[in-house]
């Protein structure tokens, strides 16, 4: 039986773990209500005074949304992509030289952003306190 399964995330997807238990004929009745394990039918019962009925558990699934799932199918690929690019530039130095040129380029890039960040930083401190 579940009573309760939340998901804590937006990548999370919690789906169903619905379920109802009627019992009826309530009575009061000494042994209403005592709960056993059937290992015949590998299920929970309750005893409603008269005889022992069934619970019905509810199932639930737990697991990644679409979203969550394709962004980590993506990232596989491209990791994947980099281990190929890797192995074959260990035997072919035009393709080891061609991704040496994009790390460098790719320092470069992260160079001149730093330098954007803190040009528009100092521009906007000086428009705060005064350009003097």
């Amino acid at each position: 039986m579940i009573k309760n399964l939340l998901s804590s995330g937006k990548y999370i997807s919690v789906l169903g773990g619905g379920a109802t238990n009627y019992i009826n004929n309530y009575t009061g009745a000494q042994g209403v209500g005592n709960i056993r394990f059937n290992t015949v039918n590998q299920t929970m019962e309750v005893y409603d005074g008269n005889s022992w009925i069934q619970l019905f558990m509810g199932n639930a699934t737990v697991g990644l949304n679409h979203e969550a799932e394709a962004l980590l199918d993506w990232a596989k690929q491209k990791r994947q992509e980099e281990l190929d690019l890797e192995a074959l530039a260990e035997t072919n130095a035009t393709i080891k030289d061609l991704m040496n040129t994009i790390k460098q380029k790719e320092e470069q890039i992260q160079i001149v952003r730093t330098l954007i960040k803190l040009e528009h930083g100092e521009s906007t401190l000086a428009n705060a306190y005064g350009a003097r």
